[in-house]
């Protein structure tokens, strides 16, 4: 699919994550690609993902649909916090210590930051 035509959704997104590819590749010129943790969110609820692009797997995730967080409502910063600690938490039990952010087509504010900074404090670096 040509840019002209693909949704704007979409465009955003490939070029957030062609972005990545290429800063991960600058910074670490031994290519020693850093997992990336990806976001989703939707009107109700927010989920993220830490995956590995070399293997294709997902080494963690976390949603505000889980049950270990307890949570009423999964569409407000407060949830996307907690989302963002609870996946640090995972990751941190994967192995994982450093990511790179992929915010996706989403701008970063509101919920997308919070998950950030959610995942900050719970000691992921980015």
């Amino acid at each position: 699919m040509t840019q002209k035509r693909m949704i704007p959704s979409a465009r955003r997104k490939a070029g957030n994550r062609a972005k990545l590819r290429r800063v991960n590749i600058e910074q670490n010129p031994n290519r020693e690609v850093r997992p990336r943790l990806s976001v989703h969110r939707t009107n109700k609820h927010i989920s993220v993902q830490v995956i590995d692009d070399v293997k294709g797997q997902t080494l963690a995730a976390a949603s505000s649909l889980d049950k270990d967080l307890g949570l009423k409502a999964g569409h407000n910063v407060d949830a996307a916090t907690k989302v963002g600690t609870l996946i640090a938490e995972r990751a941190k039990a994967a192995g994982v210590s450093k990511v790179q952010f992929d915010r996706g087509p989403y701008l970063y504010h509101g919920r997308v930051k919070a998950v950030a900074e959610g995942a900050r404090e719970g000691g992921l670096e980015f």
